[in-house]
């Protein structure tokens, strides 16, 4: 655990400590643009209730790219716990193609609200599956985080989590506490 004072508007400072989530939601269960399809034998990996083998996959992705949609490899290296990319690892005993996250030109036609796929939106949904793929890497590794707001006599105040990546926990921590300096200078 780590902390940090934060001064605010009265003659009080504020601490705000941030930990790690060790509950955090699994984002795949949010509202994703893309489909993850992993196929692997150790571990429930990405859109895991897809139920195909890996013919059925491999049809899919080809389909995928043949229609016009978006393909992006996944990858995972797995040694001392596990992470996940769009590009190879360099390690080729620990690692390898697990799968591949995709969204059909249909789903990008629904998502951006558009008649018909232009390349822009196809950059767009490319960038959103990387996106996606990062989020899923931080969930994978551990780097989710909540902060608690404390005042001087180590009451808490406010706290919050599931924040992917630890800027982000901060930067929201140091808001909430910037909030209840206002709250209690009023």
């Amino acid at each position: 655990m780590d902390s940090f004072e934060v001064k605010v508007p009265t003659t009080r400072t504020l601490v705000v400590e941030i930990q790690p989530d060790n509950d955090a939601q699994d984002p795949r269960t949010n509202d994703n643009l893309g489909k993850m399809i992993c196929l692997h034998g150790r571990y429930r990996l990405g859109d895991y209730e897809h139920g195909m083998d890996l013919e059925e996959a491999k049809a899919l992705e080809a389909r995928v790219e043949k229609e016009g949609g978006v393909v992006l490899p996944l990858y995972l290296y797995d040694h001392s716990g596990i992470t996940m990319r769009t590009k190879p690892f360099s390690c080729p005993w620990d690692s390898g193609k697990v799968g591949f996250i995709y969204a059909t030109a249909e789903m990008i036609r629904a998502n951006f609200r558009v008649k018909r796929v232009q390349k822009c939106h196809l950059d767009r949904a490319r960038l959103i599956l990387q996106e996606e793929v990062n989020t899923y890497d931080q969930y994978l590794t551990g780097d989710v985080y909540g902060f608690i707001v404390k005042d001087e006599d180590g009451e808490t105040l406010d706290s919050c989590w599931g924040f992917f990546g630890r800027e982000a926990a901060e930067e929201a921590g140091r808001e909430a506490a910037a909030n209840q300096g206002e709250k209690n200078a009023a």
